[in-house]
């Protein structure tokens, strides 16, 4: 059964008349094409009884074509109305329908209205997100093969980035040469801003790559990911330059057997909460919890973060196939930050990671 057949049949079943896909993921997931329409409207329409339909900027509808979408395809150029002409195209396929699927997370409130105003007597309650969330959770023999070359990318890229450390050099540059590195391969878009943050700065788990200059005897943290073929990589390292106090090397001791733990523990069947909880305990057990702030792991596939989280609370069982990150980390304020992070694929008896650099502790750039 092919995706859009699974997903007809899922409208079928919740007994919509149309579900209505305008997360450009969802629709390249669905049909293959992949595009950012910025402000203009995109659209997947699927109906349980009928052809779906992809509705598009005119200046993607050839391209379109080019991907082999085997049904019809309608364009609008920028001076019309979109949702008037995607309703004309509902109405034929279904004259009066009072059921839409849509995906809540993803349409804006204007948007929604747009809807309504053409339909007015249409009820837009389902949530679409999680049929496509379960579909896209089990990943395909075909889509682990994608995962594990962008693995490969990242295990290259740290690399590059650990030979780029050296005093008195900036965050800035040594992304550059990361980046510089990846497209001189080809490999032409990261999967997320790359992150490198050298002493306190690493304390800051979401916080930018900036200018801060690497000195002596301090870690540095490394998050990075490439987006080969639609799919991508995560991971993260930290690294030493020069010499650790105790308390350095504690923390990053302590991280990485939280982090080996749990990689080693994961296996189908368990919980997400469990998966969570081994991690989390043995940061905990050694005084660290406080700072340890953010959930285990998340998944990943054609992009960076997706569903689901594996977290406190989560009570989803493990299957073979899932894919998503293991990622402990200690962030000390005015301190430190250790982060050490690989994405897995759970497998009929545990797990496999795609990226393979060292976790042990690296003394670079000097």
């Amino acid at each position: 059964m092919n995706k859009l057949t699974q997903l007809r049949q899922a409208v079928n079943e919740a007994q919509l008349d149309v579900a209505y896909l305008s997360d450009p993921m969802t629709i390249k997931y669905l049909t293959g094409f992949g595009s950012d329409p910025i402000e203009r409207v995109l659209a997947l329409l699927v109906f349980p009884d009928h052809d779906p339909f992809l509705f598009a900027p005119a200046l993607e509808v050839e391209a379109i074509k080019d991907t082999g979408w085997p049904y019809d395809v309608y364009g609008y150029l920028d001076h019309e109305q979109p949702y008037a002409m995607i309703a004309e195209q509902v109405k034929k396929r279904v004259a009066a329908p009072s059921r839409f699927g849509i995906e809540q997370g993803f349409l804006t409130v204007a948007r929604l209205r747009a809807l309504q105003e053409q339909f007015p007597k249409a009820s837009f309650d389902y949530d679409m997100t999680p049929t496509i969330q379960h579909m896209r959770l089990i990943k395909s023999p075909d889509e682990i093969a994608i995962l594990e070359e962008n693995g490969k990318w990242a295990d290259f890229a740290f690399k590059v980035g650990f030979d780029a450390v050296k005093i008195g050099a900036t965050e800035n540059q040594i992304a550059a040469e990361i980046h510089y590195a990846l497209q001189k391969h080809g490999v032409m878009h990261m999967s997320f801003d790359t992150l490198i943050q050298a002493g306190a700065h690493a304390a800051e788990p979401h916080g930018a790559t900036n200018d801060t200059k690497i000195q002596d005897n301090e870690l540095v943290l490394f998050d990075l990911g490439t987006n080969v073929d639609g799919y991508t990589s995560d991971a993260s390292r930290t690294v030493a330059v020069g010499t650790l106090n105790d308390k350095q090397k504690d923390i990053y001791q302590v991280c990485l057997e939280a982090q080996l733990a749990a990689q080693e523990a994961a296996e189908p069947g368990m919980t997400a909460a469990e998966l969570d909880k081994i991690a989390r305990d043995i940061i905990d057990k050694a005084g660290y919890g406080e700072y340890f702030i953010h959930r285990l792991g998340h998944g990943m596939g054609m992009t960076d973060h997706e569903f689901p989280s594996i977290m406190e609370g989560n009570d989803m069982l493990l299957e073979p196939g899932m894919c998503f990150s293991i990622e402990p980390g200690i962030y000390i304020p005015g301190f430190a930050g250790v982060r050490i992070e690989d994405c897995i694929h759970i497998t009929k008896d545990g797990n496999e990671p795609f990226t393979h650099t060292t976790k042990e502790l690296l003394y670079v750039g000097r």
